[in-house]
């Protein structure tokens, strides 16, 4: 749904949500000792596990993202990593109806049992969305799109809780030919701020 065409409530709703999450997600340097991948101290970070596996928010982030897919007559749902699969389950559990199926990505083929890279009942002849809390530079969602494709998935769009606008991964999304939708844009890099009201 085009967030021109939400009402002025609806949409300070959803900026409401966004900035409460982003408040409960926000983790600094002078609360604990946070790294970057190669291990060197950062100011910030965002932890959306937080607030996702809190009863609360799971359950009203679920309708949000469950209402957005609806809007596209999109009814399937996949995360990749630890930060997307609260996600995947909030949706199912916002649902309705029982229209709604997930499913998460493994980082390579299980090994024994049924073998899959995909878990869950998704079904191959539907598009799928692929789910992620943050969208960054795009390389982690752009591997999953690739793991996607390659079980023969129609992966059409990607909705995150955050799009660090900052950097190029929506734009590099939209070059492999997905929609990138976001709950918030943020397009500050201090941590400061809760970013822009976008929702």
């Amino acid at each position: 749904m085009d967030r021109d065409a939400l009402s002025s409530s609806a949409q300070a709703d959803l900026v409401a949500l966004g900035r409460r999450l982003y408040d409960r997600a926000l983790v600094r340097r002078e609360d604990e000792l946070i790294t970057d991948p190669r291990g060197q101290p950062i100011g910030w970070l965002l932890d959306t596990r937080i607030p996702m596996l809190d009863s609360d928010l799971f359950d009203e982030v679920g309708q949000v993202l469950a209402n957005r897919l609806r809007e596209r007559d999109l009814h399937q749902v996949v995360g990749y990593g630890f930060g997307a699969y609260p996600l995947v389950c909030s949706v199912l559990s916002a649902a309705e109806d029982t229209s709604f199926k997930g499913g998460l990505v493994r980082e390579e083929r299980k090994e024994h049992g049924r073998r899959r890279l995909v878990e869950g009942p998704i079904d191959r002849d539907a598009p799928v969305v692929l789910l992620d809390d943050i969208i960054n530079s795009g390389r982690s969602a752009s591997q999953a799109l690739g793991l996607l494709r390659r079980a023969g998935l129609d992966v059409v769009g990607l909705l995150t809780l955050f799009n660090f606008t900052w950097s190029s991964g929506q734009s590099r999304l939209e070059a492999e030919g997905l929609w990138v939708d976001s709950l918030l844009d943020l397009n500050l890099q201090d941590g400061a701020s809760s970013g822009s009201d976008s929702a």
